[in-house]
């Protein structure tokens, strides 16, 4: 009788590794799900950074509207602007490349 629910147990195992094996090659099983876990965890970081980055951004805002050396910063360094009398010289090539 041993040797009845040895071999029943056989096939059990047997049929649990032929489905394991089935759905690690069916493209919409094992592998599926794989990829799709590696998607979100890429789906996760970016969150994370564009969280970051809209953070960063509310900060910028809030002190351009609040605090006039930003504002007077961000006019200089985006616009280029410059004070009457002030002078500019270029040390560097500009951001197209051209010199």
């Amino acid at each position: 009788m041993a040797v009845t629910r040895g071999r029943r147990w056989g096939v059990y195992v047997g049929v649990v590794a032929l489905l394991a094996a089935l759905s690690a090659a069916d493209p919409s099983g094992l592998r599926k799900h794989l990829r799709l876990a590696g998607e979100v965890d890429q789906m996760r970081a970016e969150n994370e950074r564009l969280a970051a980055e809209n953070a960063r951004l509310a900060r910028e805002v809030r002190a351009l509207r609040s605090e006039p050396a930003a504002l007077e910063r961000a006019v200089r360094e985006e616009l280029r602007y410059i004070r009457p009398g002030e002078r500019v010289y270029w040390l560097g090539a500009e951001r197209g490349g051209a010199p």
